[in-house]
């Protein structure tokens, strides 16, 4: 069964950590192993895994993503969010992520971001929990 989330957004270009919102649906879930399948529905926004101790990495990929792929530039695609669409196709829509002893497998500085690339907006976020 696909789990949504809601995800809301307060800026064009922004990372939000959605960790404890993944983690509380596989509470949810009871599932104490398998994996956890995370997608983005959306051609304008991503899901990446980075570090979220200091929120000044999220600010460095954002400020970083811009300044490689700016909001203007001679695009073909009109409608002003062809950056989005280029960022989010780089980022990526989906990450699965391993589930062992009820709690997400992830590295000692590790968070799971929705990243937003033309915002602001509410979105959402699937995710599949299949338990082994």
């Amino acid at each position: 069964m696909i789990q949504k989330m809601r995800v809301k957004t307060e800026q064009r270009v922004q990372m939000v950590d959605i960790t404890s919102g993944i983690q509380r649906l596989i509470d949810r879930a009871a599932a104490k192993s398998g994996i956890a399948s995370i997608f983005c529905p959306h051609t304008t926004a991503a899901i990446t895994i980075n570090e979220n101790a200091d929120a000044s990495v999220q600010s460095d990929i954002c400020q970083t993503l811009s300044s490689l792929i700016p909001h203007h530039s001679r695009y073909a695609h009109t409608e002003g969010n062809a950056d989005a669409h280029i960022k989010s196709a780089l980022t990526g829509s989906s990450r699965t992520v391993f589930i062992d002893g009820g709690k997400l497998c992830l590295g000692t500085w590790q968070g799971i971001f929705f990243c937003e690339f033309d915002g602001p907006r509410t979105r959402e976020v699937w995710v599949r929990i299949l338990k082994d």
